[in-house]
């Protein structure tokens, strides 16, 4: 799977939420894209992912 463009290779059935876990994201200051369909975060956990998924991640900053 591509992970803003990067190949990453996770288990099979991975949760986005886990998914997001495991690449060091902070899943309550991201929005998820998802082979093009934005993802809600109350769905992160139910979202299992396939080998062919493109999952595009954007952090929030804050700042001022």
């Amino acid at each position: 799977m591509q992970i803003n463009g990067q190949n990453v290779s996770a288990a099979a059935g991975i949760t986005l939420a886990q998914l997001l876990a495991q690449q060091g994201f902070d899943a309550a200051r991201v929005a998820v894209e998802l082979n093009g369909r934005i993802i809600s975060r109350s769905d992160f956990d139910a979202v299992q992912l396939a080998d062919n998924d493109t999952v595009e991640v954007v952090q929030f900053v804050g700042g001022g």
